[in-house]
């Protein structure tokens, strides 16, 4: 089959760019030629059909999601539709030629039908797929009813008409049992729970000759404890937590590197925690200037993948309050790193379960979790005991193999 992704972004290291990178292995791993488009293309995405008003940070879009969501909402809410389908009526045309110019079989729309971040992104392509009767999967990633942010609207019944659409040439395909249960039970809609994945199949890279020099970089001494923050710099990752972890372990030479950027929804979070770093003397750093999904240079420096920064790392710590799934704990797994997790509620329903040993949190840092890190990071054993168990508990429920068999099942069902 000839495969479209749709997105407002694919590119760089969040979520769902990294998750299809993963689904378009496995697709032309069973024969499928893929194709993207997108608003930022880069990486294996790169080459595709680019149409600016389709990023979320189109100055277009973001003024009328501030009109939706801002704390001065749109005073006249049919007014704001009437601009929303007018952007979407000038983003059809490129849309539809990218799906017929590739001949494409069936479209994957990632999570631009799920949450609203692209208001006419969402309406054009409700649209366009009862329009063409295209094959479609939405890949579901986060809904607007999980977001606090878009809980307070101006348009409420174009929100639930649309942020996801239920037609009958979509298949939709949430991460997780929860956002299952409740997209069922809010829109009557039904879907299948494909979880993230990683290539266990396939050892995890290791220190070479390009990634060696990662700690002296970052001026670490062979004896600094390296901590590493996988994630974005949004304020549902938690990551007070992790700078009060690093505080109450008391270690003399312990550092918090955070990988992904403080930009997406705004710095008062990064400001306001490199504020708490400082009171509490923590040394806090982000290096997304130094870490990209893949290894090239700039400017004459090396860029690190963000593979390097697990392999160096001696802890791993993942506080988030919410997570639609969460790449980075299965990325912790895969470098089978001595890991931190706060009990966010789809680790609790679907992961959980399953036989994992990290260390835990319940929504803050408590004195047994200080001691277990303590206790562990003097005795690297243990560490490799649970990391050898959690590695194969996750190889058989979130494997490229499990992945294969449900995107099998998926397109077979059109």
């Amino acid at each position: 089959m000839r495969i479209g992704f749709i997105s407002t972004r694919l590119n760089g290291t969040d979520g769902v760019s990294l998750e299809v990178e993963k689904w378009v292995t496995v697709l032309r791993r069973m024969g499928h030629e893929c194709y993207f488009c997108a608003g930022e293309l880069g990486g294996y995405a790169a080459g595709g059909t680019l149409i600016p008003k389709l990023h979320f940070k189109h100055q277009s879009i973001i003024t009328l999601s501030q009109r939706a969501f801002g704390p001065d909402k749109e005073a006249d809410p049919e007014q704001l539709v009437e601009n929303i389908y007018a952007v979407a009526d000038e983003i059809r045309p490129p849309l539809r030629t990218f799906i017929r110019k590739n001949h494409l079989d069936v479209i994957v729309v990632e999570n631009a039908l799920a949450i609203p971040m692209n208001l006419p992104l969402g309406v054009c392509l409700t649209g366009l797929i009862a329009e063409l009767g295209i094959p479609t999967i939405a890949h579901d990633h986060d809904f607007y009813w999980e977001r606090e942010r878009y809980q307070a609207n101006a348009i409420l019944d174009l929100l639930d008409t649309t942020f996801p659409p239920d037609l009958p040439t979509i298949r939709h395909v949430t991460i997780n049992s929860i956002a299952q249960r409740r997209l069922l039970h809010r829109r009557g809609i039904d879907s299948v729970v494909i979880p993230n994945v990683m290539d266990y199949e396939t050892p995890p890279p290791g220190i070479d000759e390009y990634n060696q020099d990662l700690r002296q970089v970052l001026n670490l001494e062979k004896e600094d404890l390296f901590v590493l923050q996988p994630t974005r710099v949004i304020q549902r990752k938690g990551i007070e937590m992790a700078i009060e972890l690093v505080r109450r372990l008391d270690i003399q030479h312990a550092h918090l590197y955070i990988t992904h950027s403080a930009t997406d929804e705004g710095l008062d979070y990064w400001h306001w925690l490199q504020r708490e770093a400082r009171l509490m003397h923590v040394d806090m750093q982000l290096i997304d200037y130094l870490v990209d999904v893949h290894r090239h240079m700039e400017d004459g420096h090396k860029i690190y993948s963000l593979w390097d920064a697990y392999i160096h790392a001696d802890l791993v710590t993942y506080p988030s309050l919410y997570e639609g799934f969460g790449n980075a704990l299965l990325e912790a797994i895969y470098f089978k790193k001595l890991t931190v997790v706060n009990r966010y509620p789809v680790y609790n329903a679907d992961i959980r379960p399953l036989g994992f040993e990290f260390v835990e949190l319940d929504g803050y840092v408590d004195e047994a979790a200080i001691e277990e890190v303590k206790t562990l990071l003097k005795d690297p054993a243990e560490v490799a005991r649970r990391a050898e168990k959690n590695y194969e508990i996750a190889r058989q429920h979130f494997s490229f193999q499990v992945l294969e068999a449900k995107l099998n099942d998926v397109l077979s069902s059109f």
